[in-house]
Protein backbone atom coordinates (compact mmCIF):
# COMPACT_ATOMS: atom_id res chain seq x y z
CA UNK A 1 0.00 0.00 0.00
CA UNK A 2 1.39 3.37 -1.08
CA UNK A 3 1.16 6.16 1.54
CA UNK A 4 1.59 9.86 0.86
CA UNK A 5 2.41 12.92 2.92
CA UNK A 6 -0.86 14.93 2.75
CA UNK A 7 -1.24 18.53 3.95
CA UNK A 8 -4.63 18.53 5.74
CA UNK A 9 -4.62 22.02 7.30
CA UNK A 10 -2.55 24.43 5.20
CA UNK A 11 -3.90 27.53 7.00
CA UNK A 12 -2.76 26.38 10.44
CA UNK A 13 0.49 27.59 11.96
CA UNK A 14 2.51 25.43 11.43
CA UNK A 15 0.73 23.58 8.56
CA UNK A 16 -0.57 20.13 9.53
CA UNK A 17 0.41 17.08 7.46
CA UNK A 18 -0.46 13.40 7.76
CA UNK A 19 0.85 10.22 6.26
CA UNK A 20 -2.14 8.59 4.51
CA UNK A 21 -3.49 7.29 1.24
CA UNK A 22 -4.15 10.44 -0.84
CA UNK A 23 -6.80 8.79 -3.06
CA UNK A 24 -8.81 7.74 -0.01
CA UNK A 25 -8.46 11.25 1.45
CA UNK A 26 -9.84 12.83 -1.75
CA UNK A 27 -12.72 10.33 -1.89
CA UNK A 28 -13.72 11.04 1.74
CA UNK A 29 -13.56 14.80 1.12
CA UNK A 30 -15.82 14.55 -1.96
CA UNK A 31 -18.26 12.38 -0.03
CA UNK A 32 -18.51 14.93 2.80
CA UNK A 33 -19.10 17.77 0.29
CA UNK A 34 -21.80 15.77 -1.54
CA UNK A 35 -23.58 15.02 1.74
CA UNK A 36 -23.45 18.71 2.73
CA UNK A 37 -24.93 19.71 -0.65
CA UNK A 38 -27.80 17.25 -0.22
CA UNK A 39 -28.68 18.67 3.18
CA UNK A 40 -28.75 22.26 1.92
CA UNK A 41 -32.17 23.82 1.58
CA UNK A 42 -32.57 26.10 -1.42
CA UNK A 43 -35.14 28.83 -0.86
CA UNK A 44 -36.79 29.99 -4.04
CA UNK A 45 -38.05 33.55 -4.40
CA UNK A 46 -41.22 34.00 -6.46
CA UNK A 47 -42.09 37.43 -7.82
CA UNK A 48 -45.54 38.93 -8.29
CA UNK A 49 -45.82 42.15 -10.31
CA UNK A 50 -48.66 44.57 -9.67
CA UNK A 51 -49.75 48.10 -10.53
CA UNK A 52 -51.25 50.58 -8.06
CA UNK A 53 -54.57 50.44 -9.91
CA UNK A 54 -55.02 46.63 -9.78
CA UNK A 55 -58.60 45.54 -9.17
CA UNK A 56 -59.41 43.81 -5.87
CA UNK A 57 -60.67 40.74 -7.75
CA UNK A 58 -57.36 40.27 -9.58
CA UNK A 59 -55.43 41.01 -6.41
CA UNK A 60 -57.30 38.15 -4.73
CA UNK A 61 -55.87 35.70 -7.28
CA UNK A 62 -52.35 37.02 -6.72
CA UNK A 63 -52.70 36.73 -2.95
CA UNK A 64 -54.03 33.17 -3.29
CA UNK A 65 -51.01 32.20 -5.40
CA UNK A 66 -48.65 33.86 -2.91
CA UNK A 67 -50.27 32.05 0.01
CA UNK A 68 -49.70 28.69 -1.71
CA UNK A 69 -46.05 29.47 -2.40
CA UNK A 70 -45.42 30.67 1.15
CA UNK A 71 -47.02 27.53 2.60
CA UNK A 72 -44.66 25.52 0.35
CA UNK A 73 -41.71 27.32 1.97
CA UNK A 74 -40.87 29.85 -0.74
CA UNK A 75 -40.37 33.58 -0.35
CA UNK A 76 -42.59 35.94 -2.33
CA UNK A 77 -41.51 39.34 -3.60
CA UNK A 78 -44.26 41.77 -4.54
CA UNK A 79 -43.35 44.62 -6.87
CA UNK A 80 -45.56 47.54 -7.86
CA UNK A 81 -44.53 49.42 -11.00
CA UNK A 82 -45.55 53.08 -11.13
CA UNK A 83 -46.08 54.65 -14.58
CA UNK A 84 -46.52 58.30 -15.54
CA UNK A 85 -48.51 60.28 -12.99
CA UNK A 86 -48.73 57.29 -10.66
CA UNK A 87 -45.19 58.24 -9.58
CA UNK A 88 -46.67 61.23 -7.74
CA UNK A 89 -48.59 58.94 -5.35
CA UNK A 90 -46.29 56.22 -3.99
CA UNK A 91 -48.44 56.05 -0.86
CA UNK A 92 -51.11 54.22 -2.88
CA UNK A 93 -48.64 51.43 -3.66
CA UNK A 94 -47.37 51.34 -0.08
CA UNK A 95 -50.94 51.02 1.22
CA UNK A 96 -51.62 48.22 -1.28
CA UNK A 97 -48.50 46.32 -0.16
CA UNK A 98 -49.29 46.78 3.53
CA UNK A 99 -52.82 45.42 2.92
CA UNK A 100 -51.29 42.37 1.21
CA UNK A 101 -48.97 41.82 4.19
CA UNK A 102 -51.96 42.11 6.55
CA UNK A 103 -53.93 39.49 4.58
CA UNK A 104 -51.00 37.07 4.59
CA UNK A 105 -49.84 37.63 8.18
CA UNK A 106 -51.19 34.23 9.29
CA UNK A 107 -48.65 32.38 7.06
CA UNK A 108 -45.99 35.01 6.31
CA UNK A 109 -43.87 37.66 7.92
CA UNK A 110 -42.52 40.78 6.25
CA UNK A 111 -38.84 40.22 5.50
CA UNK A 112 -38.34 43.50 3.64
CA UNK A 113 -40.73 46.37 4.25
CA UNK A 114 -42.12 48.26 1.22
CA UNK A 115 -39.24 50.19 -0.30
CA UNK A 116 -39.24 52.46 -3.36
CA UNK A 117 -36.42 52.05 -5.88
CA UNK A 118 -36.85 54.34 -8.85
CA UNK A 119 -40.37 53.83 -10.14
CA UNK A 120 -40.83 50.38 -8.54
CA UNK A 121 -41.79 49.55 -4.96
CA UNK A 122 -40.77 46.18 -3.50
CA UNK A 123 -41.82 44.13 -0.49
CA UNK A 124 -40.60 40.62 0.39
CA UNK A 125 -42.61 38.13 2.45
CA UNK A 126 -41.08 35.00 3.96
CA UNK A 127 -42.72 31.99 5.63
CA UNK A 128 -43.14 32.37 9.37
CA UNK A 129 -40.32 30.85 11.36
CA UNK A 130 -40.91 27.53 13.10
CA UNK A 131 -40.66 29.17 16.53
CA UNK A 132 -43.75 31.33 15.98
CA UNK A 133 -46.05 28.53 14.76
Amino acid sequence: MQLDLVEVAPDATPPVCRIMDFGKFQYEKQRRERKARKQQKVIEVKQIRLTPSIDDHHLGFKIRDARGWIVDGMKVRFSIKFKGRQNLHPELGRDRLLNIAEELKDVAQVEQAPMLEGSTMFMTLAPQSEKKT
